[in-house]
């Protein structure tokens, strides 16, 4: 067997590979005489089946199979041996006249070759990294908040505007028939909260939905109706109480904090709303690093520049989709992938050149530390070490977990590098502000 490369451009080149009888014949043969140890044809004995009709009937098949076995195996090692760095996967060259009656056989590849270029770190532009504070009424809502959560409902005769409503919702044409609370903070209309305001258990409100609720997904909530029928919906309904509820807010005492902490972590108001403000930064921190992140993936896209082999990766997509594809529609295809194609060549050579490695202990923490902020969200907020090694390790059991997780390390990873290396300028903003200038 012979293979050799024709350099067509710096993107481009050809491979040619040459298979020769010598190179497939022994292992056809070989196959060929099990098949025949095996052949049960009518007027033969099994095993006594005559080689030629087992050649006739099988020869050219296992030929096939095994020259491009042997094809695909060699190919591949060139590669990987001249260190080729390819795009997409090599494209067989259309032959014509091509037989499979000859002894010896030549392929052609087309190869997609990606290009050389650099990535300098230290980003010319300046690129903001927003610090997000924790503003004092923030803290004090987020205090408001868990009083709320973990205060005790005292029953009432009459509803006011600080009570939870429990009842009935129902409107028979729509066939809405569906329980809920109520609270007065989630209520938008004026003239909604004025009906309900006095009412006792067993009285019956009429409510227009039409502006009912302040959340879009409200009327999907307390109607229990799909978020599309909730959008279009303009109707009365009925709501009968049957339960009012005052929420009397928790006291700020021992017996809260050590609920919220664990046993004496926080002894005081003020290290109550010390503690809320450290954690809610650390939460928004997720947040101005992914802004970051995209912000630098986008200046870099932008601002590396290099060619690709724009005629070889149309074809591929083109040869190699679900559905067979006109030159318009690869090309449009094309268009729509090159810029993450551009993002995934510039972050391997930053990952490459920067040696950037992830190693199964460090993933293992990363899980580890990734379970602790989920429980925490749903209040268990000091998880005992043994029971997060036994999430983990089922965590890690999971082959597409493990991918997630190792995406997600070797995105901080890079952001780490990022905040080392490229030129940022430090911004300071309230939640809301952050929201406003960046979402607009």
């Amino acid at each position: 067997m012979n293979i050799t490369k024709e350099q067509i451009d710096e993107l481009n080149a050809v491979v040619r590979v040459a298979i020769t009888k010598d190179d497939y014949q022994d292992k056809v043969n070989k196959i060929l005489k099990d098949y025949r140890k095996q052949a049960n044809i009518p007027g033969f004995r099994k095993g006594q089946v005559p080689m030629g009709l087992i050649k006739k009937q099988y020869g050219k098949a296992v030929l096939v199979d095994e020259v491009n076995k042997l094809l695909q195996d060699n190919l591949n090692k060139y590669l990987t041996e001249e260190k080729l760095d390819v795009l997409g996967n090599p494209l067989p060259k259309q032959q014509d006249g091509f037989d499979w009656d000859k002894e010896e056989f030549d392929f052609e590849f087309e190869l997609g070759l990606a290009p050389n270029f650099e990535v300098p770190l230290k980003t010319k532009k300046a690129i903001t990294h927003y610090h997000i504070v924790a503003d004092k009424k923030m803290v004090d809502e987020q205090v408001e908040r868990i009083q709320k959560q973990y205060g005790k409902l005292v029953s009432k005769t009459e509803v006011s505007k600080n009570d939870e409503v429990t009842g009935t919702f129902k409107n028979e044409d729509e066939e809405v028939d569906n329980k809920a609370t109520l609270e007065f903070s989630m209520l938008k209309s004026k003239k909604a909260i004025d009906n309900l305001v006095g009412k006792k258990v067993g009285d019956v409100v009429l409510l227009k939905t039409k502006g009912l609720g302040k959340e879009d997904n409200f009327l999907t909530s307390v109607l229990g109706i799909s978020a599309e029928k909730a959008e279009k919906l303009n109707i009365e309904v009925s709501f009968t109480i049957e339960e009012i509820n005052e929420r009397e807010p928790a006291k700020l005492d021992q017996e809260l904090f050590d609920k919220l902490f664990g046993p004496d972590a926080i002894t005081s108001e003020k290290e109550l709303k010390a503690r809320i403000k450290e954690d809610s930064e650390k939460q928004f921190e997720q947040q101005s690093d992914q802004k970051l992140l995209n912000d630098i993936t986008t200046y870099f896209i932008e601002n590396t520049k290099f060619d690709l082999p724009t005629g070889f990766l149309t074809k591929w997509i083109q040869m190699t989709g679900e559905n067979p594809l006109t030159d318009e529609q690869a090309s449009e295809e094309y268009e729509k992938s090159e810029k993450g194609l551009r993002y995934q060549l510039i972050e391997g050579k930053v990952i490459k050149d920067n040696d950037i490695q992830i190693q199964f202990d460090e993933l293992k923490e990363f899980a580890k530390g990734f379970i602790k902020s989920q429980m925490a969200q749903y209040g268990q907020l000091n998880p005992a070490e043994e029971e997060l090694d036994n999430i983990a390790a089922r965590v890690m059991s999971n082959q597409d977990e493990v991918k997630r997780l190792s995406e997600q390390l070797m995105s901080q990873k890079l952001l780490n590098l990022y905040k080392e290396k490229a030129n940022l300028k430090v911004k300071e903003v309230t939640y809301e502000n952050f929201v406003k200038e960046v979402y607009g």
